[in-house]
């Protein structure tokens, strides 16, 4: 086999949810190597030297991913073996803070918020810098509220240090779209991440770009990655957009392996229960979602409005005659 020579995982994941077949060929010499097999450390990238300095990471193992908007790195800290995530800088990510996402983040004060909203260098740094944080803040949130996210560990110089997401082999874990399931797993995955969506919501966060690319399986199942660009539920006026798609993405996904999942309208039915301050952890969800219908006829409205000025203004004149009757004894009230 030539260097060249590209080889893929094939995961195919049975019945009961676990690895159950793999088909590898090698990949190119050098490139993902296996995590366990690796005789030496690549050479450092410049952008997690300053962590290697201040005793962070003892060493660089190999890269795992090139992404839209970062590249993450296989570490070694200590004992442990864990994930370096490097964001791209603004101009060379394919992913954008497009307004829809960044709207009703907090700032620090009100001279960052005029500085990001001028666009002087200045703001974009803080954007930027907000950008990441988002994500850092995003994870400890979610894992303090239970959802299956990496663990963070620590955010220095622009790099973002958490845990590896393995499979039961302590390889890095592979990506949702890497792996082919029976229908019955692929429901008992779709009803996983469903429940995941309404513990975000519970914890105020969409994640905004959430479909099988940003999904790991561990040995326990799905796994969320990639929230840079996830939102404030209650400050973002897309947020519902935002979390229909989501769950839409999810619904198409697994509707290759279990077509009755694209007739559901989980989203729609998650979103109503958030509205109306009935969304726990604990609820049942259906999947089905019927929308209220009874819009209001302006006419009707119109109609009971002059009903109640034409009341009104009889009994304005009720109250007139009656003070002209006692003005004029001997008279009638309904004589005027």
């Amino acid at each position: 086999m030539s260097p060249e020579t590209s080889i893929r995982w094939a995961v195919v994941v049975g019945e009961q949810g676990r690895n159950c077949a793999a088909s590898v060929t090698l990949p190119p010499a050098g490139c993902c190597a296996s995590v366990r097999h690796l005789s030496s450390p690549m050479k450092t990238p410049s952008r997690i030297e300053p962590l290697v300095t201040d005793g962070l990471v003892d060493s660089v193992l190999r890269q795992l991913m090139s992404g839209k908007e970062a590249m993450v790195f296989v570490v070694q800290c200590g004992d442990d073996v864990r994930c370096a995530k490097v964001y791209k800088e603004a101009n060379k990510r394919a992913f954008r803070q497009a307004v829809a996402y960044t709207e009703g983040r907090k700032t620090k004060n009100s001279r960052q918020a005029r500085a990001m909203e001028k666009g002087s260098r200045y703001g974009r740094q803080e954007q930027e810098a907000a950008w990441q944080h988002a994500e850092v803040d995003a994870l400890y949130r979610l894992a303090a509220a239970g959802v299956r996210v990496p663990t963070p560990y620590n955010f220095h110089e622009g790099v973002l240090l958490m845990e590896l997401v393995a499979d039961e082999h302590g390889e890095p874990a592979p990506r949702l779209n890497d792996v082919v399931l029976s229908p019955k797993v692929a429901r008992q995955y779709h009803a996983e991440l469903v429940h995941q969506v309404v513990l975000m919501l519970c914890a105020g966060i969409v994640h905004g770009d959430l479909s099988e690319y940003n999904i790991l399986v561990d040995a326990k199942g799905p796994v969320i990655i990639d929230l840079p660009q996830a939102i404030d539920a209650a400050a973002n006026n897309n947020a519902s957009q935002m979390l229909y798609r989501d769950v839409e993405n999810l619904a198409t996904y697994f509707g290759q392996f279990a077509p009755e999942l694209l007739e559901t309208e989980y989203g729609k039915e998650i979103w109503a229960l958030y509205e109306a301050g009935h969304l726990t952890p604990e609820r049942e969800l259906t999947g089905k979602f019927v929308a209220d219908e009874s819009v209001a006829d302006l006419d009707e409205i119109m109609q009971v409005i002059d009903a109640a000025r034409d009341e009104d203004a009889f009994r304005q004149a009720r109250r007139a005659a009656a003070q002209a009757a006692n003005a004029w004894p001997g008279t009638n009230p309904d004589d005027f």
